[in-house]
This record gives C-alpha cells, sequence and structure tokens, in this order.
C-alpha cells in the first residue's frame, strides 16, 4: 500500500523528490501518512478535496483484498 501512495503521489506533484510515505501498522488497520513539498499540497488534495478522496478510493480497495482498513492522511 505504501508504494502506491507514494508511485500516485509522484505521478502528481512537480517535485516527485520532496514525497514521504509513512506507514503506522495496527492490528487491524494501517496508517499511510502522506507528506509532499508545500507548494505541491493543492495538486495532491484538489478541488473540493476530489484528488485527495480518489487517492484514498483506490487505496481502500486494494487493501480490501488484504482484509485490511487502510487510511491515507496528507500532512503539512
Amino acid at each position: 500500500m505504501k508504494e502506491l501512495v507514494e508511485i500516485l503521489a509522484k505521478a502528481l506533484v512537480d517535485r516527485p523528490e520532496a514525497v514521504e510515505v509513512s506507514q503506522v501498522e495496527g492490528e487491524k488497520s494501517v496508517i499511510l501518512e502522506l507528506k509532499v513539498a508545500p507548494e505541491d499540497m493543492g495538486k495532491v488534495i484538489g478541488k473540493q478535496g476530489r484528488i485527495a478522496k480518489a487517492i484514498r478510493t483506490v487505496v481502500k480497495a486494494a487493501a480490501a483484498r488484504d482484509g485490511k482498513r487502510v487510511v491515507v492522511e496528507i500532512l503539512q
């Protein structure tokens, strides 16, 4: 999941080298924290959060195969 979020984010931003994804594991859930450069924040979130919602939907669908709950948080 971590690699998936990283690939999606790097495709969207102007500075892909600034993309960082950290993973916090729980028993039934995984939290993925996405950090991007401040100037790329709007590109990852999108108008009215549409891009962020799409990223979360794709990751949620991929995680359903593993039987885990994945939460994607976008941090500054």
